[in-house]
């Protein structure tokens, strides 16, 4: 009895050692991770590598023994910058593509939502994962809004994000070598970043007055996720109907994505981890299965609707548009306005019906 209470357990030290700096100090550490590993991500061209990395940076702090989280007021404005992201990313240029062609993007999405839920029920009634965090964790575009409103269903937002910018890494490096078959793109030289752009003082006062109002029409709306969704919603609206500019400079982008990236990363506990690792080789098995599926909708769409392959293929990879726009770009033979009216439209389609499939699948589950 008296030796097993000299023994500390193997990873106190560990954990001590991080709880005992005061919260200037843990900050600064976190800071220094997060630029480590975000520069490490973006130099091996990785997808969302300035939210992934903050994240993983996050998580090293949190499970040994972290104490600092994100004010809530930094994390909402982070959610409401990240609307506005979603809604200057819609075009309205997509619609009539969408139009042009809505039977078959319809039944693509319908599709490729189904498949997504199923693997999603499946992880979920094998009891890898509980509750509703599969159905979440499997949806197909949208990661970061994905993530934002899975805290606000009830779903564990930290396995949430651990399914969903995994899954964003494996098709956007999956896309890339698909693309690299059909097109040489060695010489395609990405643009570099802007960190600090000249600010168009309107478009760049009218995207934070979207944000500020949309997030607090959100708040008395009560909506899920208020400051994502509402300033989304608002922006859009805004962007789209009164064809108002928006700019969101990268260093305003960059500071959003780390605050998103700690608030999931800090609330990872050592058991937490220990479960993502064990329920990792289900999680990249879904994902494969995934990625499979669409390739086989983009073999349909080639062959029956007469669509180049690449431009089929990218169309229907299941997220990581950003990753899928440039890929496009450098392919001249790729109809980027198909590629990119098929990702917009499911991206909108998954962020409106996401909720409502998921509360569906975990009564199915619960009965």
């Amino acid at each position: 009895m008296n030796s097993e209470a000299e023994q500390p357990p193997s990873h106190q030290p560990a954990v001590e050692r991080m709880a005992r700096l005061n919260r200037s100090w843990q900050w600064l550490i976190l800071l220094a991770i997060s630029i480590l590993f975000a520069g490490a991500l973006e130099l091996a061209a990785l997808p969302a590598a300035l939210l992934i990395g903050p994240m993983l940076a996050a998580i090293v702090a949190g499970t040994n023994g972290a104490m600092v989280r994100v004010p809530r007021l930094l994390f909402g404005s982070a959610q409401a910058v990240v609307g506005c992201l979603v809604a200057a990313s819609i075009s309205a240029d997509i619609f009539p593509v969408f139009i042009a062609e809505w039977p078959l993007f319809l039944g693509v999405v319908i599709a490729t939502v189904a498949a997504s839920s199923l693997l999603g029920w499946l992880i979920s009634r094998w009891r890898i994962l509980p509750g509703t965090t599969a159905v979440w964790g499997s949806s197909p575009g949208a990661a970061t809004a994905m993530v934002l409103m899975a805290g606000a269903f009830g779903a564990d937002q930290r396995l949430v994000a651990f399914m969903q910018y995994l899954r964003v890494i494996f098709v956007s490096m999956t896309a890339a070598l698909v693309a690299k078959m059909w097109v040489d793109t060695s010489g395609i030289e990405v643009p570099p970043i802007v960190w600090f752009p000249e600010i168009d003082p309107q478009a760049f006062a009218a995207t934070i007055g979207m944000a500020i109002v949309g997030g607090l029409a959100g708040r008395l709306c009560r909506l899920p996720s208020p400051f994502f969704l509402g300033s989304f919603i608002f922006g859009t609206v805004i962007h789209l109907g009164l064809d108002v500019p928006m700019q969101l400079p990268q260093w305003l982008l960059a500071l959003s994505y780390a605050m998103v990236g700690w608030s999931i990363g800090l609330n990872f506990t050592r058991p937490i981890l220990r479960h993502a690792a064990r329920a990792l080789p289900q999680i990249i098995a879904s994902i494969v299965a995934l990625i499979a599926f669409c390739g086989g909708l983009a073999f349909l769409i080639s062959h029956l609707a007469g669509v180049d392959p690449l431009t089929a293929y990218l169309a229907t990879s299941p997220g990581g548009m950003d990753s899928v726009a440039i890929i496009a770009a450098a392919a001249q033979n790729v109809d980027i306005s198909f590629v990119m009216a098929l990702q917009s439209a499911r991206f909108l389609i998954v962020l409106l019906v996401g909720p409502s499939v998921a509360r569906l699948v975990a009564r199915s589950i619960r009965q």
